[in-house]
């Protein structure tokens, strides 16, 4: 006896639409065998038409209406590839009530709005599934909540954009400036025209806030996630860094603290000795940290058509073979809110130079401020800028952000200081 497909829609055939009918097609006998049934896409929406042509399925499987898609009863699973939080948002919740399990890769959706997403899906005893919403290919999501489920996460850290880590492999490697990097980046499409959801921090900072969310079970409130893009790191500062045993990367960073997380995203030293700094080009990697397994870190093609394609065609063979065996209802369980640190009162080790004029006496002044303000520092390096004028380097022990902060906004008011350059926290222990 033939056994009854399970049948997908897709709402979506952009780069990761168009990845997920292509591991479809190329792998439809494994996949089918891990079911126990064949995987069927029986239809997919997308407004723009033109994107039709990419694949090879038959005209009655396509439609711009997303409706026919929810809302056709042979539909066990429907994939949401669209991005963003308009009509996306409207689609999955509309697709929820007609009782569809979900299939997502958004992450501004499930940062923004998850667990209004999951509760609703929680309400209709079906599932929702977003391994593809952080990391692209790598596997992080279904670690987080089953393998690791024995433990209490104390600490998730990673590089979780690659375009940001793209940019400064090359600015390391090739001694170029910001600007001149992100146009080659955009020009070879490592980089969107509008970059500014990568190198300001968003898009990190939404793959933080649903990482810590399943971690610590908590809800993340986008909002409380402390965030500062690359835009301003420059080449003296990739250089200074390596001088001192540092490589330059954009760090999304998540650690709890009994009742209380810190969550945030930002440039940072990351000593040469750690696996994280070799983490080049447009890879990611996430290192989490377990109470019981200790450290782990997981690595990989953080983005791209078919390693994202992978992580969502994943989602629906598990869930395929939920629905087979009968074991699809969703048990929904409120999430608790934990408070979230204020990022002055967390502590880090900071690194930040200043050019100031070359004359006796400087130092002793900057020092003076620093210690009233129980700042310690590890290392001062100075470094002739000619003429006049001369450029410091400081390197901090371990102080809260409120107090380099005050201690450099006097500093910054002496008539001897000219210029306050970048100020970029150093972070995790060298080794794994």
């Amino acid at each position: 006896m033939k056994s009854k497909a399970i049948n997908i829609g897709i709402l979506g055939l952009g780069t990761v639409g168009c990845g997920v009918v292509k591991v479809i097609d190329e792998n439809h006998r494994v996949i089918s065998n891990k079911i126990g049934s064949p995987l069927n896409i029986k239809k997919i929406a997308d407004i723009n038409t033109s994107r039709f042509r990419l694949i090879k399925l038959s005209k009655d499987k396509l439609t711009t209406k997303a409706e026919e898609v929810i809302e056709d009863k042979d539909i066990d699973i429907i994939v949401e590839v669209i991005g963003g939080i308009g009509v996306a948002k409207r689609y999955v919740l509309s697709a929820i009530k007609q009782k569809k399990h979900i299939v997502t890769s958004n992450k501004e959706l499930m940062a923004k709005f998850g667990d209004q997403v999951i509760e609703a899906a929680g309400k209709e005893k079906i599932e929702v599934r977003f391994e593809a919403s952080c990391g692209g290919g790598i596997p992080i999501i279904r670690p987080l909540k089953q393998c690791l489920a024995a433990n209490k996460i104390e600490e998730v850290i990673g590089i979780v954009n690659g375009t940001t880590n793209y940019i400064l492999t090359r600015m390391s490697e090739e001694e170029k400036d910001l600007k001149e990097v992100l146009k080659e980046a955009i020009k070879e499409g490592y980089a969107e025209a509008d970059p500014s959801l990568d190198i300001d921090g968003f898009d990190a900072s939404y793959k933080i806030a649903i990482l810590s969310s399943v971690a610590f079970q908590t809800r993340v409130n986008l909002s409380n996630v402390y965030r500062e893009g690359i835009r301003g790191i420059e080449q003296k500062d990739i250089e200074y860094a390596r001088e001192l045993g540092y490589k330059i990367k954009l760090l999304a960073i998540a650690r709890r603290e009994k009742d209380k997380i810190e969550i945030r995203v930002h440039p940072t030293l990351v000593p040469l000795t750690h696996p994280l700094s070799n983490v080049h080009g447009a890879f990611n990697a996430i290192f989490v940290k377990g109470n019981a397994v200790g450290e782990l870190m997981f690595y990989g093609q953080g983005a791209g058509a078919l390693p994202t394609a992978s992580a969502v065609v994943g989602d629906i063979i598990e869930l395929a073979q939920r629905i087979k065996k009968g074991e699809t209802a969703s048990i929904y369980t409120p999430l608790k809110r934990l408070k979230v640190k204020n990022i002055a009162l967390i502590e880090s080790r900071y690194y930040f130079r200043m050019k100031v004029l070359d004359q006796p006496g400087v130092l002793a002044k900057v020092s003076k401020i620093l210690g009233e303000e129980k700042v310690s520092l590890a290392s001062v390096v100075q470094k002739g800028s000619g003429g006049s004028l001369a450029e410091i380097v400081f390197l901090t022990y371990q102080v809260q952000n409120m107090k380099i902060s005050r201690a450099l906004s006097q500093i910054k008011r002496l008539k001897v200081v000219k210029e306050i350059g970048n100020i970029i926290r150093v972070e995790v222990e060298a080794g794994l």
